[in-house]
């Protein structure tokens, strides 16, 4: 994938290369516009590309993903038609926004266009199946055809036209040769849902990319005269080669974390590594190339013309410009990582960036010079935010690792359901005051479940959503329950809710093992009010009477079952066990939640992203009324009994 991606890049630099030598900076400046319009285009596309290629790689069959590339091409049509049409209603305005000669250059881009968005779901199926020298060769074709027309067109005197023209034509003969093999669907071929939020993020994540990479040149177009415009866009196209090799190593990496994730259910930090360590030797390569090379060597490629822009010489832009692509090009890898293993935020801070972008440029234009560096600077401070979170994150999960993660694993006695786990919450907690206008109209399905009866079940989901919905939303959707088995060696991988006075008593550990030893240390008297003791020394006491074989539920989350755990339910009901006899905590019954991405959930991992993640979901559902939704349930439940009655 790397050396087709390669040989791409080098024929879009001769491509550039040609052009500019033959039409001259002006011209040029009018074909890179066009052109640059549609990559800006292409966020749009890749979005199809990328979905698509993480939906396929995700699935099983291949009539399952057979159904997810037909469900994405024929909605890639519908955009790809209303972009083109939404170019050719205004392309007035862009002609004249973009000081252009003729507006039949944007009606050539917008039937490329049409063409261009279905194109990339075909490339994302490509690229899901890891058919790289496929995808490659695709792309190859791509290049030669725009490199050979837009050449054959210009000697033909067709100019400008021409070589849009050409560009419109690769696109379109790419599309029909992309056409993939798929495997013959039968009638009850799986039916794949394609996730609004998955698709959100694509979109956001490549339409901060395409306006990074693209925005500077339609600005300085705007601002600039016509040669220095067509000076810079050749400084630019420099860029696009860093970003397009460094891009080959992230379209790789894509799919095989994607898959990773999906299946094997872990974090693989050796692709991400290996995709770091690569992209940073690309971008370095380039730019000590850049500058050692002389600036005779530009000089003889493009012309005379490009020797200098504004006193500045036109090597010194270069490698400027090459340095801010590659500090951008390693902020892309970490933010399609996180992207290929789950929904990140990462990709909406990149489109504000893209933001501060054009508006720095907007008020920092006295020189081209001056251009690049707002990118340099805003660049760093974009990889600076992408890579911090992720780096302490990933400490903090290694110290935890090294910390709390101890030979074996706890034993996972059966799997159980959700509904028999928010029944067990809710037996401990149904004396709490918010559930006080329930308790009589509850009382009964509460104390006495019955997990077959999905009336039932949907009730007691509500009921518990009436003080803990906040709470359990936070749970990653599929997280898997089991009832376990914890002895009391298995104690020392368990976490306490780091919440309240449990935060004051736990002094930055956790561990309910060193929390159990500070609430009998009179040193840490005073952490903690009096009230908090005298209610774990009742529990201890009842525990020490209460001869009942089971003494309560305790509720755990972790990602697998070498833990470490948190607590999510059950606090003072284990601290109090623990105090009490070692029988007392035989006699708890622990139920553990497990997922692969339990580190997303603030209750488990508390970080920056994870509060945010939080904060998110209660604006979300800030107007949901759980009392209201119980009341419905209650009468719904009513309704059906009498009838049956009746």
């Amino acid at each position: 994938m790397l050396t087709g991606l390669g040989l791409v890049t080098l024929i879009n630099f001769g491509y550039n290369i040609a052009v500019a030598r033959f039409l001259g900076p002006t011209a040029f400046g009018h074909t890179t516009a066009v052109y640059t319009l549609l990559i800006l285009i292409s966020s749009v596309t890749l979005s199809f590309q990328i979905l698509t290629a993480k939906m396929v790689a995700q699935q099983a069959s291949p009539q399952a993903q057979a159904t997810v590339y037909k469900a994405f091409h024929w909605r890639g049509w519908i955009a790809g038609a209303v972009v083109a049409l939404l170019l050719l209603v205004f392309r007035h305005a862009v002609t004249d926004y973009l000081n252009l000669p003729d507006t039949l250059l944007i009606e050539l881009l917008a039937i490329g266009t049409a063409f261009y968005v279905p194109l990339g779901a075909r490339r994302g199926y490509i690229q899901g199946v890891c058919r790289f020298r496929h995808l490659a060769s695709n792309l190859v074709l791509e290049g030669v055809v725009r490199f050979v027309g837009s050449l054959a067109l210009i000697v033909a005197g067709a100019g400008v036209k021409g070589v849009i023209a050409a560009n419109a034509a690769a696109v379109v003969g790419a599309y029909f040769l992309a056409r993939p093999k798929l495997m013959t669907s039968s009638k009850d071929a799986p039916e794949v849902p394609i996730a609004f939020r998955e698709g959100l993020q694509a979109a956001v994540f490549f339409a901060g990319q395409v306006v990074i990479n693209n925005c500077d040149i339609v600005v300085v177009k705007h601002f600039f005269p016509s040669e220095s415009a067509g000076i810079y866009a050749a400084v630019a196209m420099v860029g696009r080669v860093v970003f397009a090799f460094s891009w080959a190593v992230v379209s790789s990496m894509f799919p095989i974390v994607a898959e990773t994730s999906s299946r094997k259910q872990r974090e693989d930090y050796g692709v991400l590594g290996t995709s770091l360590l690569l992209v940073m030797a690309i971008c370095l390569l380039f730019v000590v190339t850049l500058s050692l090379a002389p600036g005779q060597l530009w000089t003889w490629l493009f012309g005379s013309q490009f020797a200098t822009a504004h006193g500045i010489a036109f090597s010194n832009l270069l490698t400027l410009y090459a340095v801010s692509t590659g500090i951008y090009a390693l902020s892309v890898v970490i933010i399609a990582y996180e992207m290929s293993r789950k929904i990140a935020n990462t990709g909406w801070f990149q489109l504000l960036i893209s933001g501060v972008v054009i508006a720095g440029i907007y008020f920092f234009h006295s020189s081209l010079a001056q251009v690049i560096w707002v990118q340099v600077i805003t660049m760093i401070f974009l990889l600076l935010c992408v890579a911090i979170p992720f780096l302490v994150s990933w400490a903090k999960r290694h110290h935890d690792a090294e910390r709390f993660t101890f030979p074996g694993f706890v034993r996972l006695r059966r799997r159980v359901s959700e509904d028999e786990v928010i029944a067990e919450f809710l037996k401990s907690d149904f004396q709490c005051p918010e559930f006080e206008d329930y308790q009589e109209a509850t009382g009964r399905i509460v104390t006495s479940p019955a997990l077959q009866d999905a009336d039932e079940n949907k009730v007691r989901r509500a009921l518990l959503f009436i003080r803990h919905g906040s709470l359990w939303r936070e749970l990653p959707r599929g997280t898997q329950w089991f009832e376990a088995e914890i002895g009391l060696d298995d104690l020392q991988r368990i976490r306490v809710f780091p919440r309240a006075h449990w935060r004051k008593l736990a002094v930055g550990d956790f561990s309910i093992t060193q929390v159990a030893e500070r609430i009998t240390d009179e040193r840490f008297r005073n952490r903690t009010p009096e009230a908090f003791r005298a209610k774990i020394h009742d529990l201890r006491a009842q525990l020490q009477l209460d001869d009942s074989p089971i003494a309560g539920a305790v509720l755990l989350i972790g990602i697998d079952e070498t833990g470490p755990f948190t607590i999510l339910d059950g606090n003072h009901r284990l601290l109090a066990a623990m105090l009490a006899t070692p029988e007392a905590v035989d006699r708890l019954t622990f139920y553990c939640g497990l997922s692969p991405r339990m580190a997303q959930c603030c209750w488990y991992q508390t970080n920056v992203l994870t509060l945010a993640r939080y904060a998110r979901n209660l604006v979300r559902h800030f107007i949901h009324d759980p009392d209201r939704e119980l009341v419905r349930l209650l009468h719904h439940t009513d309704s059906q009994r009498q009838n049956m009655v009746a």
